[in-house]
């Protein structure tokens, strides 16, 4: 799925994953739609926020594989890779927490290159519940 690297273009993403779960038999309100959709926000925001290139789409995949969630987000930003570890975030700061919160929702998750673009792929993934 490709989306606009706006946060119209985050929220389509989050609302869209929630729906696909829902059709695939996880309701939008099972904790895991919640977590997974909660993922995909976070992974979606961090695209626009962080990584955006003008005229750059992001794009979010999402596989059901032997009972575990893949999401795949190809952002825009080849250049740049998130830190190996994560910084503690200062809690007056309202941001910060992003890659805290995946570290504690996703089974597990890491950073590749794109093979055939100027981008990277970011690929958390969680037990289907």
């Amino acid at each position: 799925m490709r989306f606009t690297s706006t946060p119209h273009g985050a929220r389509l993403a989050r609302r869209l994953v929630s729906h696909r779960l829902n059709d695939w038999g996880h309701p939008h309100t099972t904790p895991a739609n919640e977590t997974l959709t909660l993922i995909t926000a976070e992974l979606s925001a961090n695209a626009v926020r962080h990584d955006h290139v003008p005229g750059r789409d992001f794009h979010l995949q999402l596989i059901l594989a032997e009972a575990t969630f893949r999401f795949q987000v190809t952002d825009t930003r080849a250049e740049k890779q998130p830190p190996s570890t994560l910084p503690n975030p200062d809690s007056a700061s309202r941001s910060g927490r992003g890659l805290h919160l995946l570290a504690t929702l996703a089974d597990e998750s890491g950073v590749t290159p794109h093979p055939t673009a100027p981008a990277r792929r970011y690929g958390p993934s969680c037990a289907a519940a």
